[in-house]
């Protein structure tokens, strides 16, 4: 066969392959409600791969995976990283639910399989065009190594635990108004009352 056939065939392979891709992303067209095929998922998990350095997937995690460790990483996911990927590390929130890739089940093997330095490389640098947002900052490289002790043991959480993790989760503006009239209310305070909605006619 001749050369310039060749280079022709692997180039219609190529533009095959980039429609099958681009197919499988806009399933949905842009929604991020869609959820991502086979070929998007496998294709997103080596790229992931692919982007860690070979160095960084042999760090070894520096802390201690001592009670007040873990303790300080449990409330600390529950602060940071709960709104999108729950206390028990499901995914399974409204945030989590709304973004595109959806956030991985940290209890899956997927993400247990991944070394200590792959954890650490991704909640420190993110992952591009993702919900991930990179947690880097100088001197937080501890919090991040705690945070894999937590992640590692997220499947063994007890609903104490949980329940703990709860009170250290955002609120919105709703739920903050509510405490405070709570707060008030247990202090004696007589309650605002509350703004009459004024409707146009």
């Amino acid at each position: 066969m001749k050369r310039g056939t060749l280079i022709l065939l692997a180039l219609v392979l190529v533009a095959g392959l980039l429609v099958i891709v681009l197919a499988s992303i806009l399933h949905n067209g842009l929604s991020a409600r869609a959820t991502p095929r086979g070929l998007e998922t496998m294709m997103a998990r080596n790229a992931r791969h692919l982007a860690v350095p070979a160095a960084a997937r042999t760090l070894k995690n520096p802390a201690l995976a001592s009670p007040e460790n873990l303790r300080d990483a449990r409330l600390h996911f529950a602060d940071h990283c709960a709104i999108c990927h729950g206390n028990n590390g499901s995914g399974n929130t409204m945030m989590g639910r709304g973004l595109y890739p959806k956030p991985p089940d940290l209890r899956l093997p997927e993400t247990q399989k991944l070394s200590d330095g792959e954890l650490f490389w991704v909640i420190e640098n993110g992952v591009r065009f993702t919900g991930m947002p990179a947690f880097f900052s100088p001197g937080s490289q501890n919090e991040s190594w705690k945070l894999v002790h937590f992640i590692r043991r997220i499947r063994q959480l007890t609903p104490d635990e949980q329940m703990e993790m709860e009170k250290y989760n955002p609120i919105g503006p709703e739920e903050r108004q509510e405490e405070q009239q709570e707060d008030d209310f247990l202090n004696g305070a007589t309650p605002a009352p509350k703004p009459e909605s004024h409707h146009e006619h």
